[in-house]
């Protein structure tokens, strides 16, 4: 992935990911909505199916979700637990592409599988890594019961949503007029622009 343009795409994705993190997360948890990581995931996944859509290369989805744990870590407290979540979607995510989009990216079972079996994989990765590897106390305080209801509730609530937004989010990404080829610099110029008003935003909020 040397190309400027897919650099340009996933800083911006990633950006768009961390600054939902940092005001919808901060808005949810302040007013006490019940799981509400669930409609952080969701439009998370929706952010990772359009810019697949639109960078199909495999590390793309990955670097995505380190660039929101990097919006996250300047611009928000560091609860690392929320940071490896992050982590571990963009890379469930990035493998679970490579082996169900390939070249058939449009077709909707795929896509909507993908959704649902990155949300489960996703969480049951980050569910045991939290509790059993680092040990983080919150997780091993509350123990197996915190582990299966993050992977089967939290993860069947996000899986209903992730079935439906993964596959919009990647038809989007194909045929939503955004065009790279024909004016790269637009396209270019257009991008980083995004990127600077997402940070700028983010430094006058926070």
């Amino acid at each position: 992935m040397t190309n400027l343009k897919n650099w340009l795409w996933m800083i911006l994705f990633g950006s768009l990911w961390g600054i939902n993190e940092v005001f919808m997360g901060e808005f949810l948890a302040r007013n006490s909505v019940p799981h509400f990581s669930v409609l952080l995931a969701a439009v998370g996944f929706f952010l990772l199916a359009t810019a697949r859509g639109i960078v199909n290369k495999p590390g793309s989805s990955t670097m995505i979700g380190a660039f929101a744990v990097l919006f996250k870590l300047v611009n928000a407290a560091p609860f690392y637990c929320h940071l490896l979540g992050i982590v571990m979607m963009g890379l469930t995510f990035d493998i679970l592409a490579l082996w169900l989009l390939k070249k058939e990216r449009r077709v909707l079972i795929r896509s909507a599988m993908l959704g649902i079996l990155s949300t489960y994989l996703g969480n049951a990765s980050f569910a045991i890594i939290i509790t059993y590897i680092v040990r983080y106390e919150f997780w091993v305080r509350e123990g197996l019961p915190k582990v299966l209801s993050h992977i089967f509730v939290a993860g069947s609530l996000t899986a209903l949503f992730a079935a439906v937004l993964v596959p919009l989010g990647l038809r989007l990404g194909e045929t939503g007029g955004i065009s790279t080829e024909r004016r790269p610099g637009w396209t270019y110029a257009g991008t980083l622009a995004g990127v600077l008003a997402i940070w700028i935003l983010a430094r006058i909020l926070s």
